[in-house]
């Protein structure tokens, strides 16, 4: 790993704490729990055959999941990651449906990541937030009854947002937008999820942003086709959170021409790890690989490190403090001039 790349203060605005379970501790918690057949779980595939094939294995895999301590050792691990691969704030996803549907408590499952992100925070860091998704693959009345059980948590302010993820076909943004106005009258901010290579991915765009009026998109890279959406998406610094070794597991591509393509037209494009455990690198392996094919220079990696704090949900406050942060390191990092 690039030394400056893992030094680098970073933001991380789009990965899944169920995609960051390795398939060690998917074999651990599944013999814990007797689960047959536990051990074909950590069974991950080098390529999957788009979205919908990724999916099959991955809901399969989070059947181990089950106690308030395996979502607190899940939490924990990823953040430890996080903390090596210098990630400072991250907002992280998490699918409660994928869990009460097998019968967890919403409580036992936020109670475990909201106990590993308190003790991680008293431990150093990184600091971070909890967005909960909604699956869109599910009804709209299961994403309604999933917000009214997540309002007392908003309430303590464990939750910070709501978002909208798994197949997106059959499923536009218009399916949720009265959840998600609902949600939003609850205090909670508002992304979704538009996937690459999905039908109708542009239409999907627009419905987020003027039907919905989501605060970030979350993929989102499909916008290149619509000249004036790539506009409107910069006129209103709309974070798109771009996933590099996601796209070439799914995909067979990077797409770091397109990330830098949208970073060069004012679009606060950002690079993260969906899910890690899957797609084989956590952040600072989606920035060196990006940097690796798209031949950024240091400055540029160091503008999209910044993009993501400035598409975060932090106050303005503390979002300034990190930009001065990723400032600080560039300039200690850089060859000092004759002396």
């Amino acid at each position: 790993m690039d030394d400056f790349i893992l030094g680098l203060p970073k933001c991380e605005l789009h990965v899944h704490l169920e995609g960051t379970l390795e398939p060690a501790m998917a074999r651990a918690f599944a013999a814990r729990h007797g689960i047959a057949g536990g051990a074909d779980l950590g069974e991950r595939p080098a390529t999957f055959s788009g979205l919908s094939g990724f999916l099959t294995g991955y809901y399969a895999a989070m059947q181990g999941l089950q106690t308030e301590e395996n979502f607190y050792e899940l939490a924990r691990a990823y953040l430890e990651t996080a903390r090596r691969q210098g990630v400072v704030y991250a907002e992280m996803f998490f699918d409660p449906q994928a869990h009460t549907a097998r019968g967890v408590p919403f409580d036992t499952v936020v109670s475990g990541i909201h106990r590993a992100q308190e003790d991680v925070r008293e431990d150093g860091g990184p600091d971070t937030a909890l967005v909960m998704c909604f699956l869109r693959d599910e009804s709209a009345e299961s994403a309604a009854e999933t917000l009214v059980a997540s309002l007392p948590y908003r309430a303590r302010g464990w939750i910070l947002g709501v978002g909208l993820d798994s197949d997106e076909r059959g499923h536009p943004p218009a399916k949720f937008a009265a959840v998600f106005a609902d949600a939003r009258a609850a205090g909670y901010r508002l992304t979704m999820h538009c996937d690459v290579r999905q039908e109708d991915s542009v239409a999907h765009i627009w419905q987020c942003l003027d039907l919905i009026g989501v605060e970030r998109i979350d993929h989102g890279l499909e916008c290149l086709a619509d000249t004036a959406l790539v506009e409107e998406l910069a006129r209103r610094r709309i974070g798109l959170t771009a996933c590099p070794l996601s796209n070439l597991r799914l995909y067979g591509t990077l797409m770091a021409d397109a990330v830098t393509e949208l970073a060069a037209r004012g679009v606060l494009v950002t690079l993260n790890s969906d899910d890690p455990a899957y797609f084989g690198g956590y952040v600072a392996d989606n920035f060196e690989a990006v940097r690796d094919e798209a031949g950024l220079s240091r400055g540029d990696v160091a503008r999209l490190a910044k993009h993501a704090f400035e598409a975060s949900w932090l106050t303005g406050e503390r979002t300034r403090a990190y930009l001065s942060a990723v400032d600080d390191y560039v300039a200690a990092a850089a060859p000092s001039g004759p002396g």
